[in-house]
């Protein structure tokens, strides 16, 4: 016979280090990130736009913008969102709900944090 202990949920938010690292793609400032992102898309448009002038040779510098992106045009933009939310807002989870907020003013500096709360569960 097997014996299973049920688990009690609680109210009461606690801060979890997630399981796996989160991958931040943010900039230390918005127009850096801007900046990043003129970069790539300058990159990519010119190797694609240089193709009749030069030979297919121009697109080589298209993996270029890969380096400036820090991955994809997604990425990109998943990193966009990321720096100008920082410290802005923070996530909440609670009873297997979440919710995104204001983060307190008190608690934000240039670090990021990752603001993710779980309820407890003995065991």
């Amino acid at each position: 016979m097997t014996n299973v202990k049920t688990a009690k949920h609680t109210n009461t938010p606690t801060a979890v280090n997630p399981a796996t690292p989160q991958t931040n793609f943010a900039s230390k400032t918005v127009p850096r990130h801007l900046a990043r992102g003129a970069i790539g898309f300058g990159l990519i448009a010119g190797s694609i736009a240089l193709v009749p002038a030069f030979g297919p040779a121009t697109l080589l510098a298209a993996p270029l913008a890969l380096i400036a992106f820090r991955g994809c045009p997604t990425c990109w933009m998943v990193g966009l969102a990321q720096t100008i939310t920082r410290g802005r807002l923070e996530r909440n989870c609670v009873n297997g709900v979440c919710t995104l907020s204001k983060a307190d003013p008190k608690r934000t500096t240039d670090a990021p944090t990752s603001g993710i709360t779980v309820p407890t569960t003995p065991q």
